[in-house]
């Protein structure tokens, strides 16, 4: 009663989850270009993920699963009946891999060929973020109940709020809800003896305690999008945000009427919504705002779409980040993994895989 007061009160006075205000990018987050800058390692048409066991990448392109040694050639390492939507190293061997987000299977291991399609009496619909604990008990991300895994920008802009957090026991085949009614679950990490995740749309990673599953919040208040989390070798985890905040974005979600008219009328590929990449067409909404005279983009306009990793530390702060501005082609950022000293980073809206060295401890 007293959170439905609040919010009633936060709509009515423009602040709260009401406001449209968004936070700036300054400290860790002071922008700059050194992803646009990254080694762009390969292009793929269909990269969705990627993982790694210290030795190996892997990189899930469609229904393939790519694998790459000492930055030598990609070799398809398994070839599936869906598309993958996440996936995972097993710590004895194998990949833990969602199909289509519908399903979580085991590849290779001792545990070949265990899957789950559903827990708690509900289906998986979009599985989104795989991270497998020091128990081999496997943390999964399933990010709404209501619009499949592609259909994100959906659930956005319903408002969604039936994502769920998942544990999968693969030697038995056990399973059980550890937090559900999340705004879009994106992406999950097993730190220690905590789950660590991303809530899209409250624009946070939060964490679960393992004595009794309480949540507490790691790092809130983002400027963008957070979604897959990945191990970083210090103890802390590298984050990534698939788009930035805009407050025509913010302004839009707060008028249901046009919002429900956008999505009956409009195609998604033009609605006034986070996007993986943009500059393709004229037909984008907010393309004049970047431009300043004769074409010329201010790399200060509220961008479309957006490059951005963040490094946190093991207290979830963050440390410093990457990041491909306004005018950059390496957006939409959905995936890292950390390998042998450097940072594979996958940029979805591009379709490009990209390399960095990773910084020394203290920062770039």
């Amino acid at each position: 009663m007293l959170e439905l007061l609040r919010r009633v009160s936060d709509n009515i006075r423009g602040r709260g989850e009401a406001a449209i205000t968004i936070p700036i990018f300054d400290g860790a987050l002071k922008p700059n270009s050194l992803l646009e800058d990254a080694s762009i390692l390969d292009e793929f048409e269909a990269p969705e993920d990627l993982a790694s066991d210290g030795r190996t990448i892997y990189l899930a392109d469609g229904g393939r699963i790519l694998s790459q040694v000492n930055g030598g050639e990609w070799k398809v390492t398994a070839t599936l009946e869906s598309p993958i939507t996440a996936m995972g190293c097993m710590p004895h061997g194998g990949l833990a891999v969602a199909l289509d987000g519908k399903e979580v299977r085991i590849l290779g291991g001792p545990f070949e060929g265990r899957s789950w399609k559903t827990v708690g009496g509900k289906p998986f619909n979009a599985v989104n973020g795989v991270s497998v604990r020091q128990d081999g008990s496997l943390a999964v991300s399933d990010g709404s109940a209501e619009y499949p895994y592609r259909q994100w920008s959906h659930d956005v802009m319903t408002k969604g709020r039936t994502g769920r957090v998942v544990l999968l026991s693969p030697p038995d085949g056990g399973a059980k809800v550890l937090a559900s009614g999340l705004s879009y679950a994106f992406g999950v990490l097993a730190s220690g003896g905590t789950i660590w995740f991303s809530e899209s749309w409250k624009h946070r990673v939060v964490k679960l305690d393992d004595k009794g599953w309480a949540t507490s919040i790691v790092v809130d208040h983002l400027p963008g999008y957070p979604c897959r989390l990945s191990p970083a070798s210090d103890g802390g985890a590298w984050l990534s945000v698939f788009a930035g905040r805009t407050q025509l974005i913010e302004f839009v979600l707060r008028e249901p009427t046009y919002r429900k008219r956008m999505v009956a009328e409009v195609d998604p590929k033009y609605w006034i919504a986070p996007a993986l990449s943009s500059g393709r067409t004229f037909l984008e909404p907010l393309q004049g705002a970047g431009v300043k005279m004769r074409g010329v983009l201010k790399p200060w306009a509220p961008p479309r779409s957006y490059g951005l990793v963040i490094k946190l530390s093991a207290a979830g702060l963050p440390q410093y980040s990457f990041q491909s501005r306004l005018g950059g082609r390496n957006h939409g950022v959905v995936a890292t993994a950390e390998c042998d000293g450097f940072l594979f980073v996958l940029s979805k809206g591009s379709g490009r895989v990209l390399k960095m060295k990773v910084p020394a401890q203290g920062g770039i």
